[in-house]
């Protein structure tokens, strides 16, 4: 999760979370060298003496000026594109969740047990329990099997909310009368936090996100104990 300080992104806890790190950095790179040449030639242009009055064209340097940000553009699409692809992928899941926002909570329904469906609210700060994260916590966690390919249903019962886990590489937009879907895959074991990305009124702030990831045998166990 976010820590004080933080200058950067979260650690990636999905594949599609380290895809987007890593175009990060390459975006990252790309626009560095380019702001490092551009500073160089007006420093250049600023401190020559040199000057040539005559000069009313030069088409070689227009065609250079051309090609090099075509290339350069190149080189930023097709990364992302392919990383487009495979956020939009959706692949054999072997699970599949449904989210509904609300004013304001979360409420979740496992597609494929009958039983297992729940709303999540977030714990006050008066009912917090030691190591407890304040404006985080929830009373009943998504939990999912790590390492297993996950679709999940995201819609709105009022206004527009949004689901996101930034350690996940997650944002999708709950859109009432709309059913959008996102696919992801925990890589690690853990409890990952997100929160509401669109300001859906007062309490907007006030309806984490909280996912368990769990070993499958555990989830086995959990979803057993759910359904019954």
């Amino acid at each position: 999760m976010a820590h004080p300080s933080q200058l950067g992104f979260q650690n990636a806890t999905s594949p599609i979370m380290e895809e987007l790190l890593h175009f990060h950095d390459h975006a990252l790179m790309v626009a560095v060298l380019i702001s490092s040449l551009v500073l160089y030639m007006i420093s250049a242009m600023i401190t020559t003496k040199l000057t040539n009055t005559s000069t009313t064209d030069a088409q070689m340097v227009e065609i250079i000026w051309t090609i090099l940000p075509a290339l350069t553009l190149i080189l930023i699409a097709l990364p992302s594109l392919r990383i487009l692809y495979l956020m939009d992928e959706v692949e054999n899941p072997h699970l599949t969740i449904k989210a509904l926002g609300h004013q304001w909570y979360w409420s979740y329904e496992y597609t494929d047990y009958k039983n297992i469906l729940f709303d999540s609210y977030m714990i006050p700060t008066t009912e917090l329990q030691p190591g407890h994260y304040r404006l985080l916590e929830v009373d009943h966690r998504m939990v999912l099997p790590t390492n297993s390919p996950i679709r999940t249903l995201i819609s709105a019962e009022d206004v527009l909310h949004s689901w996101a886990i930034p350690a996940l590489g997650i944002k999708t937009d709950a859109i009432p009368g709309r059913l959008n879907q996102t696919t992801f895959m925990t890589t690690l074991p853990g409890i990952y936090y997100g929160q509401c990305s669109e300001i859906c009124g007062a309490n907007h702030s006030f309806m984490p996100i909280v996912i368990e990831s769990i070993p499958l045998k555990h989830f086995e166990a959990w979803s057993t104990m759910m359904s019954t």
